[in-house]
């Protein structure tokens, strides 16, 4: 199976091309989307001569993570799907995080603006996501969690909060870097969405906005 994979919500933009289990991929670390994105894809199909009708699926990172960069990589994927008639998986930025086998329970984190992340619970009783203030996102999702906590993802400014729970923290890596690999492995077994419209982006915390001075009459 061949593979197109983007993504710009972790770790600035990354792209990777799976040619049935050769993996090659571009990018990462930097938030230039807009600038390279389609050059860096350009040259993933071009180095390996191949067009986007030779797909055989396009996936793309759907968030959370950041908001621009997750309307870009959107947007570039749904124009490559359209336009090709290949196939469009969604993977969320939890699944590329989280390595494969992640022990129970398991909190999976994206960072936002300062102060703020979205996160996912695995446990036994399934999975819950919430997005907020650092603090009260921990509180919500990490109520009745004792013991061992295996954590991934962007976890520098969690770490200390949940030890402090009276949790002990398993740190993970992540699945694989760049972004863009997890997703392109990750797409192998996915459905795709019924159509590229249909697919929808998880913005999480969308950043905030100040309201609008009224106008004095």
């Amino acid at each position: 199976m061949k593979i197109l994979a983007l993504d710009a919500a972790l770790d600035g933009f990354s792209a990777a091309l799976d040619l049935d289990g050769e993996m090659r991929s571009g990018g990462g670390g930097r938030a230039d989307a807009l600038e390279r994105g389609l050059e860096r894809i350009a040259d993933l199909l071009g180095g390996a001569s191949l067009a986007l009708r030779d797909l055989d699926r396009i996936a793309v990172g759907i968030g959370p993570g950041s908001f621009t960069g997750v309307r870009i990589a959107v947007a570039y994927a749904k124009s490559l799907a359209y336009g090709s008639g290949v196939p469009l998986v969604g993977i969320s930025s939890y699944d590329a995080l989280e390595p494969a086998a992640a022990p129970l329970p398991s909190l999976t984190v994206v960072a936002g603006r300062p102060g703020v992340i979205c996160a996912r619970l695995r446990d036994d009783r399934g999975a819950r996501t919430a997005c907020g203030p650092t603090a009260s996102v921990l509180d919500r999702l990490l109520a009745g969690t004792a013991g061992t906590l295996s954590v991934s993802g962007n976890t520098e400014d969690v770490l200390a909060q949940i030890a402090e729970r009276g949790l002990t923290v398993r740190a993970l890596l992540p699945r694989a870097q760049p972004p863009a690999v997890a997703i392109a492995e990750l797409a192998r077994t996915r459905e795709p969405s019924p159509t590229p419209h249909a697919l929808a982006p998880d913005y999480g915390e969308r950043p905030a906005v100040s309201e609008p001075r009224a106008q004095r009459s």
